[in-house]
């Protein structure tokens, strides 16, 4: 039996796929069994290959890496997830966590770290970028934020919303009908006191999930 660690690589950039592939290749005990550009196409290929970490993007059209982890991790409750994101806020990597994923990264210091948080996972232990990591504490500290009423797909949608986007083009990014999208805007207005898309803006911009 080989001793080296299967490592499934879900990303809907081709291009950050192939980095983190060349950059794996050099590492000799850690072999890319699998690619996928999707959440759907992901728990395909897990069930099919059964790698010992799946490295993962949480932000992906369709389903979203957060539900991916979630239906992972229910189908195999061994699945070992790393989630990779550009987002560097309390709020993504604390959510996908508690999905099932075993750590977390920044796609910014990804390259350099990736390695060991692979080994790490596959290990059973927790891998954290560390900004990532001072800022899940700050919020302990602080208390869960408004945000955390939301489900994580009303998350992901607000994102959207936030960002701009319409009823209609997130409706098309998340593979869901118009009214569905539409249901969720009614739903996060609900929970979170905001009347406008302009006041999810204002939201997203002082939670840090965009730039202002």
């Amino acid at each position: 039996m080989s001793s080296r660690l299967h490592v499934l690589l879900v990303d809907d950039h081709a291009v950050v796929r192939m980095g983190f592939r060349l950059l794996l290749q050099t590492t000799p005990d850690i072999v890319v069994v699998g690619e996928a550009d999707s959440g759907e196409q992901a728990l395909d290929l897990y069930a099919a290959l059964r790698p010992d970490v799946v490295v993962m993007d949480i932000t992906m059209p369709g389903m979203g890496g957060i539900e991916a982890v979630r239906r992972l991790v229910s189908f195999d409750r061994d699945a070992r997830v790393l989630a990779l994101s550009a987002h560097e806020d309390a709020s993504h990597p604390r959510r996908v966590l508690k999905a099932g994923a075993c750590g977390y990264l920044s796609k910014r210091g990804a390259a350099e770290a990736l390695v060991q948080a692979i080994r790490d996972v596959a290990a059973g232990r927790i891998a954290l970028d560390p900004l990532i990591a001072q800022r899940l504490h700050a919020g302990e500290e602080a208390g869960a934020t408004v945000l955390g009423r939301l489900s994580e797909r009303e998350f992901e949608a607000f994102l959207g919303l936030a960002r701009g986007q319409s009823v209609q083009q997130l409706a098309e990014a998340m593979q869901l009908s118009a009214s569905t999208v539409g249901t969720y805007l009614y739903n996060i207005k609900q929970k979170l006191g905001l009347q406008n898309q302009a006041e999810m803006t204002l939201l997203a911009v002082r939670e840090g999930l965009i730039e202002p």
